[in-house]
């Protein structure tokens, strides 16, 4: 195909007929028209007269120009002319097709799929061996196929939920030979770019598709002075620009919601972007994942783990350490070392356990009440982890002698072990290396971390087994018992240096850190990661949805660590790894990571993916030409003097006729005058009524809206998949302009502060209502106001909606009501929230009694104009373009089931408005059949 800036040409040797355009002109000039004859006798007298200055009359230019334009338009129409014509390589050996298959090629993978498989497909009918490479995967040798065996591969290609490695290694899997090479780039600077560019130009041309759209990715989030920091990148560093940030977790129901939201604003020019979310710590806790809204990559999404959360610590002392000096006080060790990282609560013992804490620390407490030991049990049991400290006053107790303390676990020796005194024979003892079980293998103790006093464990035969940290001789340091849910951990020293100097030390902080007492607000180093074994628990794809790890492998420590400093890689994929002591997130995108656009040589010609579609322009060129002819003839007519005799209007008319005649002329009714229809409304109609459609209204607010379309396009394909009905794409309605009666069902989200609608628009509303039609309000508020509460602003809204419509008496839906049972038997309706009531018609006084011999009461037997609930089934049947859920739902399998109910719901709906009162008439076969046999 030949190419002129924007045009193409699909027969170009067409176009030279264009020279003769010039001598046309001059043999139409050179003949003049048709001259008229006229009979007139006195004509005679002039016979034999000769004229010695003769001049030939002349077509008149504008004639000249119109024949010229219709000749030049009917040229350039059989010359197949294209604007954007996609360019198509001609080259006739191996095609290689390399894509970068990274997360960052998530955000338009379905364009990226369709330029590969028109790629294969075009080098199939060229008789062209191909190979399909992604670059994320570890390198292979490249070896050609046909085209044929590549177009189900193909179909099926899915990006990574990781960048792509060094490209260099790549270059060693090249096969020999010449062949031509078109990259799929996902737009960023990966390792080794250079090396692999520069052997594929070896072995031929080179070709790159690029996006036009930015990448935007999120960093994990830090927690610093009480707020919780996020930071975003992007790329290409362009126009200002903001994005929001969600921070998502569960509800005290396990519900995922929107815990916060923070606005992220790009300068100008910039490429970094940084927020931060102030959220109290019951909040703060609950989260899991920060999202960017509106992406969906894996790099979009950033998982929080232990490193977030701050856990509430409970300093329990005894009365005696109220008169200490600060510096001897135990307190006064735990508080520098756990403040920077945890919240502390002081207290009583009683008033600490009412506020919920998630470690309670006991600093050389011994006796407990009843009441409090009762509590603190009960505690225990459920989850929480008791750490205490010995000291004097634990030494010269009785607890825990003769008898195992529940509260404690081991049994201790009357009195104490000191070393190093003056009254001792041995030297202060140093820590032993710390056991594969222990949770604190893996830390190396200090050689100046030394006790010289401690409490002694009874030599029980299941005290090596309760033993997490020893001296050097053996002698237990840290007991541990497993209690219920919780677990008893025992420090035999104190927690100030009067028996050791342990908090004196930086082991002190990362032995707390290890037993889950404080945590991090930071990425954790190699250190805290070597030694131990970390299993996957829910990895993302590349599109940033979480998944259970199922039976991946686990990852030691160092390799954990490298891919956290690093980048996920296919044996370690971004998610969350649990260790012995706490879970680690691996995220795509780290929090140094530096994302670059990238570069290519001059030499490589670069496309871009979202090229405008080509529009073939031969119909309007030969159309144009036909019309330019017509007016020729019209015009050739006139000057012949043929049209004379006609009058004014019949001329009009034979010329509206001849151009009416044309392709795609004038209409008839804009010819006679009428007024013409309005396109954009016809197109409307056309669209609505050419099929099934589900409609949504239109509330003003983009991202509901989104949501509203997202979630009845995945509801039609439910519908296409499951059933005989076939909707197509959803369609807005603005029920200001928009006609309704196209459609049999609405789905209507409720905004708060919407405003009310208009006259006109209630009086099409309640037609609607009377005609068939049915309405879903939605008030996506989890039904906290119940119909007609009012105590949600979608609850408000709602009323005022409701307002000036006809609505029948309403009811929660009845067990046996026909919507239970239009296609699947329900009995809950849930959404994104479940538990909500839905309001449905009521039914009539006489239809509550069951008729006898009915399975189901004789009950709505229409269909009902009105269903009012607030579970936001938009948001849990919504979808992309490709068929992926756009909002989780729940937790792991529940959720899922859950989105399974909702959809089903859904098609109740569905079938119940376009069936009416045939599931309900069902009811009456057994009565019908008994009458037709009487």
């Amino acid at each position: 195909m030949f190419t002129l800036g924007p045009l193409g040409f699909a027969a170009p040797w067409l176009l030279v007929a264009l020279v003769a355009l010039p001598i046309l002109w001059l043999l139409l000039r050179a003949v003049p028209p048709a001259p008229i004859r006229r009979r007139f006798p006195g004509v005679a007298l002039l016979l034999g007269l000769k004229d010695e200055e003769a001049e030939t009359d002349k077509t008149p230019w504008w004639l000249l120009l119109l024949r010229t334009l219709a000749i030049g338009a009917l040229i350039l129409g059989f010359a197949g002319p294209v604007l954007n014509p996609e360019e198509r390589g001609a080259g006739s050996g191996p095609l290689l097709i390399a894509v970068d298959g990274g997360w960052a090629d998530a955000r338009d993978w379905p364009e990226r799929q369709a330029r590969i498989e028109a790629l294969v497909e075009e080098a199939g009918a060229r008789g062209r061996p191909v190979a399909l490479v992604r670059l994320s995967d570890r390198p292979e040798q490249v070896a050609f196929q046909t085209a044929e065996a590549w177009a189900g591969r193909a179909a099926g290609l899915r990006p990574q939920a990781w960048a792509p490695g060094d490209f260099s290694a790549w270059a060693a899997a090249l096969p020999e030979g010449r062949f031509e090479t078109v990259w799929l780039s996902d737009g960023l600077a990966h390792p080794g770019r250079a090396a692999l560019v520069e052997a594929l130009r070896a072995r031929g041309d080179l070709r790159v598709i690029e996006t036009a759209r930015p990448v935007i990715a999120l960093h994990p989030a830090i927690h610093a002075e009480g707020q919780v920091s996020v930071a975003a990148s992007r790329v290409p560093a362009g126009a200002p620009v903001t994005v929001d940030v969600l921070a998502q977790g569960p509800d005290p129901s396990g519900v995922e919601r929107d815990l916060g939201r923070v606005t992220l604003a790009f300068a100008a020019g910039a490429n970094r972007a940084e927020a931060a979310i102030d959220l109290p710590p019951e909040l703060r806790n609950r989260i899991t994942r920060f999202v960017l809204e509106g992406a969906r990559t894996a790099g979009s999404v950033s998982l929080a783990d232990d490193s977030l959360k701050r856990r509430k610590v409970a300093l329990v002392r005894s009365g005696a350490d109220q008169e200490t000096l600060q510096l001897l006080s135990p307190m006064h060790y735990l508080r520098q070392a756990l403040a920077p990282t945890a919240d502390l609560i002081e207290a009583s013992l009683a008033d600490s356990l009412l506020a919920s804490p998630d470690v309670v620390i006991l600093a050389d407490v011994a006796e407990i009440s009843g009441q409090e030991r009762t509590a603190l049990t009960e505690w225990v049991q459920k989850g929480g982890l008791l750490l205490r400290f010995a000291g004097p006053v634990l030494a010269a107790s009785d607890v825990s002698r003769i008898e195992e303390d529940p509260l404690l676990p081991v049994r201790l020796r009357q009195g104490g072990r000191t070393v190093g005194g003056a009254m001792s024979w041995g030297e202060p003892k140093a820590l032993a290396p710390f056991p594969e079980g222990s949770p604190f293998f893996g830390l190396v103790p200090p050689a100046d971390v030394v006790v010289r006093q401690q409490v002694l464990a009874q030599p029980d035969p299941d005290l090596a087994e309760r033993t997490i940290a020893a001296l050097e001789d053996g002698t237990p340091l840290m007991t541990r018992k497993v209690m219920g849910a919780g677990q008893v951990v025992l420090v035999h020293v104190t927690a100030n240096a009067e028996w050791s100097s342990l908090p004196l030390s930086g082991l002190f902080v990362q032995m707390l850190e290890r037993l889950a007492v404080s945590t991090r607000p930071a990425a954790p180093e190699a250190g805290d990661l070597a030694g131990q074994i970390w299993a996957p628990e829910v990895v993302l794809d590349a599109w940033g949805q979480t998944a259970e790890a199922g039976e991946l492998p686990g990852v030691e420590g160092e390799v954990l660590a490298r891919a956290i400093a690093e980048g996920p890689t296919p044996a370690t994929p971004p998610g969350l790894y649990a260790g012995a002591d706490r879970r680690v997130a691996l995220n795509v995108i780290g929090a140094g990571t530096v994302l670059e656009p990238a570069v290519w040589p001059a030499g490589v010609p670069v496309d871009r993916l979202e090229a405008r579609a080509a529009r073939p322009l031969k119909g309007e060129l030969l159309t144009l030409a036909t019309v330019l002819l017509l007016l020729d003839v019209l015009a050739a007519l006139w000057l012949a003097g043929r049209l004379r005799g006609l009058s004014r209007g019949a001329t009009a008319v034979l010329a509206l006729a001849l151009v009416a005649g044309a392709p795609q002329g004038l209409r008839a009714q804009e010819a006679a005058g009428a007024p013409a229809a309005d396109p954009g409304a016809e197109e409307f109609a056309l669209k609505a009524t050419g099929a099934v459609v589900l409609a949504y209204v239109l509330t003003g607010d983009r991202k509901v809206d989104e949501m509203s379309r997202a979630g009845l396009l995945g509801l039609s394909d439910k519908l296409w998949q499951r059933t005989s009905i076939e909707p197509t794409m959803p369609m807005g309605v603005n029920i200001e302009t928009d006609e309704l009666a196209f459609f049999p069902f609405l789905y209507w989200p409720v905004v708060a502060g919407a405003a009310q609608p208009s006259e006109a628009a209630y009086a099409k509303l309640n037609q609607y209502l009377r005609t068939g039609g049915m309405i879903l309000f939605d008030t996506r508020d989890a039904d906290l106001a119940g119909f007609g509460g009012g105590t949600t602003p979608e609850g408000q809204a709602l009323q005022v909606i409701a307002a000036g419509l006809d609505i029948p008496p309403l009811e929660p839906m009845p067990p046996d009501h026909v919507l239970t049972r239009t296609f699947y038997l329900l009995q809950d309706f849930p959404g994104r929230h479940q538990g909500g009531q839905v309001w449905v018609e009521a039914s009539p006084d006489a239809a509550a009694q069951a008729a006898e011999g009915m399975p189901f009461r004789n009950l709505n037997d229409g269909v009902t104009p009105v269903v009012i609930g607030g579970a936001d089934w938009a948001s849990a049947w919504a979808t992309d373009d490709i068929g992926m859920p756009l909002v989780q739902i729940g937790r792991g399998f529940a959720g899922e089931q859950q989105r399974e109910i909702s959809y089903r719901f859904g098609i109740n709906l569905i079938m119940h408005v376009l069936t009416g009162n045939y599931k309900s008439d069902q009811v009456h076969v057994p009565a019908l059949l008994e009458r037709l046999g009487q």
